[in-house]
């Protein structure tokens, strides 16, 4: 009624009212419009009621001009009932009046929808983009989420506004941050997991929620809605590239009902926040990644300078690039003097064939044994014996670099060196004390009991001077006395078998054969290539490990077949014992033997060491035991 609009639109239908019922008018002789648009004058009144119509219809809308109309048409249609002489022509006039304006109001409606859509539209932009310019505003997660629900609510002009999140771990939806809405409100609904609940709903099925009433339903906390004065709900998912990450909801404290239009915004809305939570997270993610790599970095370097072994690192071109301070101690050089040395030049010729075999295998991608020896040149020329271990570095796939780590075991060698010549030593003199008690056994015990047997034997050929019972107990006498000289004999053979010294290494290995064959054990002595002569400390270690894995045989191995192998080749020798006997379980290192008590297969083992033979063992249940022993010419 205030409208000046809507008294205008009542003075023109008064008006046009009395220009249809006062046919006397000297304005409308005047217009005389049968003399140019060949119409009645009742007519050109008629077509005037679209005047007050149109312009109600542009002015209040689809309702004002339905009703402007109404009132035309009922102003109109009295006339062709009780005053005009053509009622018939004069009711299809006023009925094609009222179409044109029934159809004027409907062009104004379908103006009036299309500039709602595009209103809707552009406010559904601006508010996307208002969303968007707070989400890109920062990458941290806070911020992203309270400026994305401070925008929400004004955008959307709603009284509260949340963001629950799913807790990867736990499956939980917890209110990462809320607007409009009180503490005790967010922590009354706190611990709801995916499909349970409002939220929880939403997040499993990815499906939009609408909601008049929150206080009523049996799915939320009733209580706490109450308490926040609770009613009309919108719940959306919050999506990111890897799925539905939480839940968005908008609420108002009054009866309200949500439209297609404004799910349909805060659905994008949602998608936009999504994105930018796990940008977020990604954000996080890396943030994490480089404070772990630069504490990594930091751990590698506090490593790498106060490391005891020394580390250096050089390029395919063998030239030093980064040396620790041990390097430098290990060398002889000052850290500068090391950087642009090559690598090469610390090592001699034969030691350089082993570098360049570790950097082959690297760049191939085949694992070296590590770690592995070598022999360094210090800056005052002396050497020094490292144990190294090398690694490939690669920058994008592509190698660019070794890494070295080395430890300076000079005198750890030395100690072993002479330990080694110690236990040689030692060995040396146990050979020449079994060598001497062996000779002693056989040329002056052997002999005594010799001697012995052979007076015995006299004695009993006086058979007219003994009687019965003493020629027995002589007899007894005798028998006993070889028995103790065949027992000395053998213990003299163990002890060092004549034969060795005197024929060599093969025959006294075929000795060994024939004694163990004498024990029910078939064994032979085979020969591969051309057999050769050795020095006497190998082939007395060759002949006490060929005696210890023959006497296992015979008193472990319940083996019925026994082989002794010698292979000969420029380079080496290699002897192999095989048996087909039980066989025994064998140990990570033959280090471990003598905790299992296997201390002859040490024993073994520590004289391959000390002729620089290596020893290998290997057994197999019910299939035998096999030891090889390879020595270098």
């Amino acid at each position: 009624m205030r409208n000046p609009s809507f008294w205008l639109v009542v003075a023109m239908l008064v008006f046009c009212v009395f220009l249809h019922y006062s046919p006397h008018l000297t304005i409308l002789r005047a217009i005389s419009p049968e003399a140019f648009l060949d119409l009645t004058r009742h007519v050109m009144d008629r077509i005037l009621f679209l005047l007050p119509i149109t312009y109600a219809a542009f002015i209040f809308g689809v309702r004002g001009g339905l009703l402007t109309l109404a009132v035309a048409a009922a102003a109109m249609i009295p006339r062709p009932i009780l005053f005009s002489p053509v009622p018939f022509d004069a009711s299809i006039e006023t009925a094609s009046v009222v179409l044109v304006g029934g159809l004027v109001v409907l062009f104004f409606q379908s103006q009036q929808a299309e500039r709602k859509r595009r209103m809707d539209n552009e406010r559904r932009l601006a508010a996307l983009n208002a969303v968007s310019q707070i989400v890109i505003q920062s990458l941290e997660l806070r911020q992203i989420l309270d400026g994305a629900l401070d925008k929400i609510r004004e955008v959307m002009e709603v009284d509260a506004a949340q963001i629950r999140l799913v807790a990867p771990w736990t499956q939980e939806l917890t209110i990462t941050a809320f607007k409009g809405l009180s503490l005790e409100y967010a922590q009354g609904v706190a611990g709801v997991k995916v499909g349970e609940g409002l939220h929880g709903g939403v997040a499993e099925t990815g499906e939009p929620l609408i909601l008049k009433n929150v206080s009523t339903d049996p799915r939320i906390a009733r209580s706490a809605a109450k308490r926040e004065k609770l009613q009309a709900m919108l719940i959306v998912p919050v999506r990111a590239k890897s799925g539905i990450v939480g839940a968005l909801s908008v609420a108002m404290r009054r009866p309200y009902s949500f439209s297609p239009n404004e799910v349909e915004l805060l659905t994008a809305i949602g998608n936009q926040v999504g994105i930018a939570i796990e940008n977020a997270r990604l954000y996080e993610q890396e943030l994490l990644v480089a404070e772990q790599l630069r504490v990594s970095e930091k751990t590698y370097r506090d490593l790498f300078e106060n490391a005891n072994e020394a580390i250096w690192v050089h390029d395919l071109e063998g030239k030093i690039r980064a040396a620790n301070p041990a390097t430098a101690r290990l060398t002889g050089y000052e850290r500068e003097e090391l950087i642009g040395k090559v690598a090469s030049d610390f090592l001699s010729e034969k030691n350089l064939d082993i570098a360049r075999e570790i950097r082959r295998k690297l760049l191939a991608g085949e694992v070296p044994d590590q770690p592995y020896d070598q022999r360094l040149i210090k800056k005052d020329g002396s050497e020094a014996i490292i144990k190294i271990a090398s690694s490939l570095i690669s920058s994008d796939g592509q190698p660019v670099g070794f890494q070295h780590v080395a430890r300076d075991v000079t005198d750890e060698e030395r100690v072993k060196d002479n330990l080694r010549f110690y236990a040689q030593q030692v060995t040396l003199a146990q050979e020449e004390e079994r060598k001497r008690i062996a000779r002693e056994l056989h040329d002056d015990t052997a002999q005594r009991l010799i001697a012995l047997s052979r007076q015995l034997e006299k004695l009993m050929l006086a058979k007219e001077r003994l009687s019965e019972e003493d020629l027995k107990l002589l007899e007894s006498l005798q028998r006993q006395t070889d028995a103790i000289l065949e027992g000395v004999r053998r213990f003299s053979q163990d002890l060092r078998l004549s034969i060795l010294d005197d024929l060599g290494l093969l025959p006294a290995l075929e000795s060994l054969a024939d004694d163990l064959t004498k024990q029910g054990i078939a064994t032979n002595v085979r020969i591969v290539g051309e057999a050769r002569r050795n020095s006497p400390e190998v082939e007395l270690a060759l002949f006490r490990i060929a005696q210890e894995a023959l006497s296992n045989v015979w008193r472990h191995s319940q083996a019925s077949r026994a082989e002794l192998t010698l292979e000969f080749s420029d380079t080496k020798l290699v002897m192999f014992i095989r048996d087909n006997g039980s066989g025994f379980e064998m140990p990570q290192r033959l280090g471990d033997l003598a905790s299992t008590g296997k201390l002859g297969l040490l024993g073994m083992q520590e004289r391959a060491r000390l002729i620089g033979a290596t020893l290998t063992l290997q057994s197999e249940s019910r299939v035998g035991t096999t030891v090889t022993v390879e020595v270098p010419f």
